[in-house]
């Protein structure tokens, strides 16, 4: 790593720690040459994904749409932000276990579906309206009636 100061090549690791939650390492170093010192951040490269919509248009992935579909759908339900976090983090790692670069937006909101079914009836009856685009009370109906059905 260079040095920021003398453009020196040869610096060394005084210290390292985990910063961001985890999600990073914080370095500090040290110039051999002018020794002064100076902070490095190490992060996982994210592997670019890309979400293809209905329409076949393609879009970069933004975990924030799904957080706010959720937070919409939970609305004064007893769902903790806790607990919106934790279905928004699973959802998020099994989109990323498929190591794939392209996922389909309905995966992505079958996935959601699923969690938030879990979560709380009400918001998830919520999620599906907007999710299943329904035309009509009775496709709505049906919907309810299959949640409704389930063991």
């Amino acid at each position: 790593m260079k040095c920021p100061y003398c453009n020196e090549e040869d610096t060394r690791v005084i210290d390292s720690r985990p910063a961001d939650d985890g999600n990073s390492i914080r370095r500090r170093r040290q110039c051999d040459k002018c020794n002064k010192r100076f902070t490095t951040y190490e992060r996982v490269e994210a592997i670019p994904l890309v979400v293809i919509k209905r329409d076949s248009t393609r879009e970069p992935y933004d975990r924030s749409k799904i957080e706010r579909g959720v937070f919409r759908s939970c609305h004064k339900r007893p769902v903790s932000v806790t607990q919106i976090n934790g279905l928004v983090d699973k959802v998020e790692a099994d989109i990323f276990n498929l190591e794939a670069r392209e996922v389909k937006s309905n995966y992505i909101g079958d996935l959601v579906m699923k969690e938030i079914e879990q979560l709380d009836s009400v918001a998830y009856i919520r999620f599906a309206s907007v999710y299943r685009e329904f035309k009509d009370v009775g496709t709505f109906m049906e919907e309810l009636k299959r949640f409704l059905d389930k063991p």
